[in-house]
């Protein structure tokens, strides 16, 4: 039950209310002349990060057999860098949004709590693999962030 706040809190008050009130009030950046070159990397990385998250999902629907319970080992892009390129993709995705945004501190938080939260499902993600796969399983030295986590 608690998870289900914690979701609620995060996509409705924090992304819905927080980010809303702030991106369209007519003090916001966004309601001033947008820096094209801001805009346009916003654009890109959020459109590279969308497809990259959906190509990551796909993946990792493929490694199962219809109606079978087994799992396989996640490879293709983004899977040999980190353990949870899926992660790494919502926040790329996300960081567009922030540049879009007009560079908004109500993204920005939104960005840092998304990430507190992803971490540990990430490292959890890697423990589980290395659990279930054994020595199969090449240990990643990222899980979610290149070069951070």
């Amino acid at each position: 039950m608690y998870i289900i706040f914690k979701n609620c809190f995060h996509y409705w008050i924090l992304a819905g209310l927080n980010i809303a009130a702030w991106v369209y009030a007519p003090s916001s950046p966004t309601a001033k002349s947008a820096n094209q070159m801001i805009l346009s990397a916003g654009l890109v990385c959020y459109a590279v990060g969308e497809v990259w998250n959906f190509y990551t999902h796909l993946r990792l629907n493929s490694l199962r057999s219809s109606g079978g319970t087994e799992r396989g080992i996640p490879s293709g892009f983004g899977f040999g860098l980190v353990t949870c390129p899926n992660y790494l993709a919502e926040v790329i995705s996300w960081i567009g949004v922030y540049l879009v945004s007009g560079l908004s501190y109500s993204v920005l938080l939104f960005i840092i709590v998304g990430v507190g939260q992803m971490m540990p499902w990430a490292k959890k993600k890697e423990d589980r693999y290395r659990k279930e796969f054994g020595d199969k399983y090449k240990k990643k030295r990222y899980t979610m962030l290149p070069g951070i986590w």
